[in-house]
């Protein structure tokens, strides 16, 4: 009963920021660029935070041009508590035009909030904006596939570097 309680409080907290964050970048960043998929290291949440590595591939929206390859890292800050298995998340990226994601470009920090549960089977969903001039939002609502018991909800810092 405390973990459903608790996914709700996280869930409407997330909400409320996302919303609030999402509306104001996407002025700047409305075209739809492409997928960012990333799998992320199982890990153990440490209380108030934790950090895990990560491998992204970003397919772009338009079909002719090439997969584009990233490493890095996801840092969580506030309440994170439990031990999750690796973790897939996709985001749609957004950027200020059609040619805003050049290889490469998606390389920078990204910073954001996020909120996750999972008891066995488990969702997160996380909104980020950053990378090269602060000039990308990665969709507000990712898809989270997550196993483990674990609850997180805080701030949300994601490192990509390019692979090339």
């Amino acid at each position: 009963m405390i973990f459903k309680k608790s996914l709700a409080a996280a869930t409407i907290i997330l909400a409320a920021t996302a919303s609030q964050f999402s509306s104001t970048s996407a002025q700047a960043a409305n075209v739809e660029l492409g997928v960012l998929t990333c799998d992320v290291d199982g890990g153990v949440g440490l209380l108030i935070g934790s950090k895990k590595d990560l491998e992204c591939v970003f397919v772009p929206a338009n079909v002719n041009e090439p997969e584009d390859w990233y490493f890095g890292s996801v840092t969580k800050i506030g309440l994170d508590i439990g031990i999750t298995a690796a973790t897939v998340i996709k985001w749609i990226v957004l950027g200020v035009n059609v040619n805003s994601a050049a290889p490469g470009s998606l390389s920078g920090r990204y910073g954001g909030v996020s909120a996750s549960a999972s008891l066995g089977i488990g969702v997160g969903a996380n909104a980020l904006i950053g990378g090269s001039n602060k000039g990308f939002v990665l969709q507000p609502f990712s898809v989270e596939g997550k196993v483990g018991i674990n609850l997180a909800v805080g701030l949300t810092g994601l490192v990509l570097k390019s692979s090339k």
